[in-house]
């Protein structure tokens, strides 16, 4: 793999602290894929069992199953890699504030059991999981940049 892939952000990456709701999304999204890589197999039922999870909960209403799908290949291609544990922090700590820790986990348990048979290493990938929303730090509240700008103007004065 090349340094400029590595150095790129990925293309789904949500920055904008108006994105919750992307955000929460994603990090869906790169908990099935977690699981669906762990035994190096990743199955069309387990892909499928993510979008399906995130629709029959209305977790994501707003984004169209393709745009889904495409998340899942991509994420699940790049937790392929051996930086793959920061891929998921960093995707899982926007969100680390939200109430979302048992859909975390029931999702990451409903794709270990997608394909009919749970490998070692997707329970492994699932206590993982359960550890990271435990410890994971929390995220830190963006100031609008209207309101930053309006604090530094009143600390320079």
């Amino acid at each position: 793999m090349s340094d400029a892939k590595h150095s790129n952000p990925i293309a789904i990456e949500i920055t904008e602290p108006s994105s919750l709701n992307e955000q929460a999304a994603v990090a869906l999204v790169i908990v099935g894929a977690l699981v669906a890589v762990a035994d190096r197999q990743v199955s069309p039922v387990e892909r499928d069992e993510v979008v399906r999870f995130i629709r029959d909960r209305k977790l994501a209403p707003h984004i169209p199953d393709d745009r889904l799908y495409a998340m899942f290949d991509e994420l699940a291609e790049r937790l392929e890699e051996p930086d793959f544990a920061n891929v998921v922090i960093d995707h899982l700590r926007p969100v680390s504030d939200l109430p979302l820790s048992s859909h975390l986990i029931e999702l990451s348990e409903r794709v270990a059991a997608a394909d009919e048979d749970v490998h070692p290493h997707e329970v492994q990938a699932i206590k993982l999981l359960r550890l990271l929303t435990l410890v994971l730090p929390r995220a830190k509240q963006v100031a609008p940049r209207a309101v930053r700008a309006e604090q530094r103007i009143a600390a320079e004065e």
